[in-house]
């Protein structure tokens, strides 16, 4: 400790530079190695998670959640970890904002999926920050009750920080969304951490990497191996150190997903990953049935929209044409 020269007295030491992570753990309070995760059916809980469990037990017990509660925070989307399941769903627009909204979700995601989905792209790549900013701000003027993620789009990560920021800045001022998400691990985590310390809340994703279809050649399932197990699970730990409020998991072994779920502190929200995860998130177009392609396989469809619309389009049609010959 050093002394004060002017009372001779020992003064405190200054303060860290860094910031201080509420999430952030010592490397001895975790696994060291995939190996020590006990990748079975049974798998193993971690002592955080029994931990996290117990408290929410004892808040639950105190202080039950009610049937529909808006979540309008990323706090209280952390919160529900070990409480509820969290359910997410897409949007793009207003209309389906809205209905998407009235459902009852915890999260509505603007995805990039939108090229795929409703702009006519074989892959997300092409789509801007013009185009996430535009389909953000309407989503949000159907002013949703629950919490509003972006996502950023291709290449907006990979430049400069201050891209990132800048990107990031105008999805919150200029689209209205709650958080961003942004694909990536480890190679992510610094630059995550210091948009977390500017205020912008932002929500992880590992695994299947959209974004990156074209460098590795197609959509495939990750956490087959013992080898890319352990890289997912450093890619998980690396995002929550870095102050992610949840992170999603992309077709990922459901084994591995599931004790992801278990070790990590924030919610581990899966797509195409099994059911052990604590939430799950779907487009919202495949549910409905409403595609240009073909519906991933781990999808279960509610509805036929293709069906629906194309019969009532004939429909209506045919009787002008049948009235025009009479």
């Amino acid at each position: 400790m050093a002394e004060n020269k002017k009372t001779g007295k020992p003064k405190a030491d200054s303060a860290p530079t860094a910031r201080a992570n509420p999430q952030r753990r010592g490397r001895k309070d975790r696994p060291r190695k995939v190996s020590d995760l006990q990748l079975s059916a049974k798998g193993r809980e971690s002592e955080s998670r029994q931990q996290n469990s117990k408290a929410a037990s004892q808040k639950s017990e105190s202080r039950p959640l009610a049937k529909k509660s808006p979540t309008r925070t990323v706090l209280d989307l952390a919160q529900m970890k070990g409480r509820q399941m969290i359910v997410g769903l897409t949007a793009y627009d207003a209309l389906l904002g809205r209905l998407v909204a009235d459902s009852g979700v915890d999260f509505i995601l603007v995805g990039d999926s939108v090229g795929t989905t409703l702009l006519g792209h074989a892959t997300t790549i092409p789509v801007t920050i013009k185009d996430m900013i535009h389909h953000t701000a309407a989503v949000r003027r159907s002013r949703p009750d629950c919490l509003l993620v972006a996502d950023l789009p291709f290449g907006e990560a990979s430049l400069s920080f201050d891209r990132l920021l800048e990107s990031s800045r105008a999805l919150m001022q200029e689209g209205g969304a709650d958080a961003v998400k942004i694909e990536g691990g480890r190679d992510m985590a610094d630059d995550i951490e210091k948009l977390v310390a500017t205020g912008i809340p932002v929500l992880g994703h590992i695994g299947l990497l959209p974004q990156t279809v074209k460098a590795i050649g197609g959509y495939r399932k990750y956490g087959v191996g013992a080898e890319e197990a352990e890289n997912l699970y450093r890619d998980a730990i690396a995002l929550e150190e870095a102050g992610c409020f949840a992170v999603i998991g992309e077709m990922i072994e459901e084994k591995v997903a599931d004790e992801l779920s278990r070790q990590i502190l924030p919610p581990f929200v899966g797509i195409g990953s099994g059911s052990g995860c604590d939430g799950q998130i779907l487009v919202t177009t495949d549910l409905l049935g409403l595609s240009n392609g073909s519906i991933p396989s781990f999808v279960k469809p509610r509805l036929n929209l293709n069906e629906l619309i194309s019969k009532a389009l004939h429909s209506y049609v045919a009787d002008l044409k049948s009235k025009k010959e009479e």
